[in-house]
């Protein structure tokens, strides 16, 4: 492939965390450090969200990436325009799936509220397979997939795990663990994987499928990307 690689990328529109009263929405760092590799590499990158327009950011990511001196999260919410406050909405990509070479979902909790349940989004994933496309997700962002039960059948996946959802004291607040979702969806021929440790990185890729465990593990799903679509 060129340099004209496209990625779609799909954004939370969800921004209330469960009945806790605090805000939710996408991860800073599972955005900043794909996108970060992606751009680099000369790949054209095209936000949407259900809803479109601004897409909510967890405000405890940025205080996150701000503890862990995380600087290419610091640079790219500094980027003006911010890419992320004019999200296309999703709905407007059905039937464009030959356009792009892949569809990624970044993680946060919003996706476990809107997109493990949009019809919008399962059909666009639907077509990008359809397509022969790369489909990638990391942290909650598989979520988006486990409604797609033809897609996860038989695979080997990752996604943030039960031990993950409750250290941080959330795993209540959820609809859904989305380690045991992964496991329904993927039946016995396939397999939940995950890092030996929790929060250490781990990314599976499954033939065009590629997942990513947590936020440690979203560098690695870009670069884990940037393989599928041009080799090497």
């Amino acid at each position: 492939m060129t340099g004209s690689s496209k990625i779609l990328v799909v954004l939370t529109s969800h921004d209330k965390l469960g009945d806790t009263g605090k805000p939710t929405g996408w991860y800073l760092s599972e955005l900043a450090h794909p996108y970060d590799i992606l751009i680099t590499l000369g790949f054209g990158l095209t936000l949407a969200s259900p809803k479109g327009g601004p897409a909510p950011l967890d405000p405890s990511s940025i205080e996150a990436a701000k503890s862990a001196n995380d600087a290419t999260s610091a640079s790219f919410l500094a980027e003006k325009p911010a890419p992320w406050e004019s999200t296309a909405p999703l709905s407007s990509f059905l039937g464009r799936a030959s356009e792009f070479d892949a569809i990624f979902f970044p993680g946060g909790h919003g996706p476990m509220f809107d997109l493990a349940t949009d019809s919008t989004s399962q059909a666009l994933i639907r077509e990008f397979v359809d397509a022969g496309k790369v489909v990638a997700a990391v942290c909650h962002g598989p979520a988006a997939l486990v409604g797609v039960r033809e897609l996860l059948k038989g695979k080997r996946v990752t996604g943030f795990s039960n031990d993950e959802e409750r250290a941080v004291g959330l795993d209540g607040a959820m609809p859904f663990l989305l380690e045991d979702r992964l496991w329904e969806a993927v039946g016995q021929e396939g397999g939940y994987e995950k890092a030996t440790e929790p929060w250490g990185e781990k990314v599976v890729v499954d033939g065009k499928l590629i997942t990513g465990q947590n936020p440690a593990s979203a560098k690695g799903v870009g670069e884990a990307i940037v393989k599928a679509v041009r080799g090497g």
